[in-house]
């Protein structure tokens, strides 16, 4: 590695280095994870029953436990066309068992204090509005 630049494909922050210096590799070996820190996004599931509300593009508001009183902003990006089962990892009022599409959601006022893997409410604005 001595004679080799690495150079990352875009800006974001060093999670793990697989190789240690001075170490042996072979071709199309993982040297370093990177996580990439912009743009920001959510992953988020919603039921069939509010599928019809989730069009790319539509305003969401996100919350997190840490700022409950000051949301953070985003916009559907991606719409899964396809339903799934609910992940483990997904916490629901019922927790039940559903069938679930998969969003993605940019979140456009990103700061430091959203962290990747943090849990998030998701609201749609129009909800948020009625409350």
């Amino acid at each position: 590695m001595q004679d080799t630049t690495l150079i990352a494909p875009a800006n974001g922050t060093l999670l793990t280095r697989a190789v240690e210096p001075g170490s042996m590799l072979n071709a199309g070996s993982t040297v370093l994870t990177l996580s990439l820190t912009r743009p920001v996004w959510v992953r988020a599931y919603v039921d069939e029953r509010n599928l019809g509300q989730t069009q790319p593009g539509r305003d969401i508001l996100l919350y997190t436990d840490g700022r409950p009183d000051k949301p953070y902003h985003g916009k559907i990006g991606f719409v899964s066309p396809t339903a799934e089962f609910t992940p483990k990892t997904v916490e629901t009022p019922d927790l039940r068992t559903d069938l679930v599409y998969r969003l993605r959601i940019i979140v456009t006022d990103a700061d430091d204090a959203l962290r990747q893997g943090m849990p998030v409410t998701v609201k749609f604005n129009d909800e948020a509005r009625h409350e």
